[in-house]
């Protein structure tokens, strides 16, 4: 029996990542209502929007002195479509958050590979803890898309031999580059998701210095865009305290 899809599908090369923002329950008066139940106990949603003004210095607050626990209470699941190595960076990320990433056991892996865009800085400068990174020559960015490119051809050949001939999914996988791309649901609150921010974002905004791959940062900078939408006075004073979680 083999595993060789009728139409043999070749690979695809891509630059991008997608993250869809698929459920959520966040909002505002979600941190609110779990605030003031400390002071005021029990509170219908109705009566926190009663002062606005009161209600966007209560978050203010909250973030300010880092009372953080108030923001966990609300969800938000994003699908997202990138690299397998961003999702290896994305896993350092345990509190707070859930995944589900698509198995190379159970299906049929599709030849779909990242490779740099041309704005994508190639060059390491510098030492480990003080480098940064700069835009390669054009010869640099032709070499390294020509490299996966073939490397990825290369890969998926061989997986699809494999599976032609028996073997499990299981073990074929064992021969593509981390460069495939996988795809997950992810679900956090907006405490967990700030700590990634202030982690895998640059900011002007931000007190802490970070230095992310750019990949994950991509990811990082369409989830923000999502949750900014969804709580607004949280997303402004996450920026006015330094993007510091609380």
């Amino acid at each position: 029996m083999t595993d060789t899809p009728a139409d043999d599908p070749k690979p695809s090369f891509r630059s991008d990542i997608t993250v869809e923002l698929v459920k959520h329950a966040a909002s505002d008066s979600d941190v609110l209502w779990a605030a003031r139940v400390s002071t005021a106990g029990e509170q219908s949603l109705d009566e926190l929007k009663k002062d606005p003004e009161r209600s966007k210095g209560l978050i203010n607050f909250l973030m300010r002195d880092r009372h953080g626990s108030p923001f966990e209470h609300n969800s938000m699941t994003f699908f997202i479509s990138a690299p397998i190595f961003v999702f290896r960076e994305f896993m350092r990320h345990r509190v707070g958050w859930s995944y589900n990433e698509e198995s190379g056991r159970y299906r049929h892996l599709q030849p779909v590979f990242y490779v740099p865009g041309a704005d994508r800085k190639l060059v390491q400068e510098g030492r480990p803890g003080k480098y940064v990174f700069v835009p390669g020559t054009e010869e640099q960015h032709e070499l390294t898309v020509r490299a996966m490119e073939d490397s990825y051809r290369q890969a998926y050949e061989a997986y699809q031999e494999m599976l032609a001939a028996g073997v499990a999914r299981e073990v074929a996988r064992a021969v593509l580059p981390v460069g495939l791309f996988s795809s997950m649901y992810a679900t956090c609150n907006a405490r967990s998701l700030m700590h990634f921010l202030g982690l895998r974002t640059q900011h002007e905004l931000a007190k802490v210095p970070s230095f992310p791959q750019r990949e994950i940062e991509m990811v990082g900078e369409r989830m923000e865009e999502h949750w900014a939408r969804l709580m607004p006075l949280t997303h402004a004073a996450f920026n006015a305290n330094g993007r510091v979680a609380p």
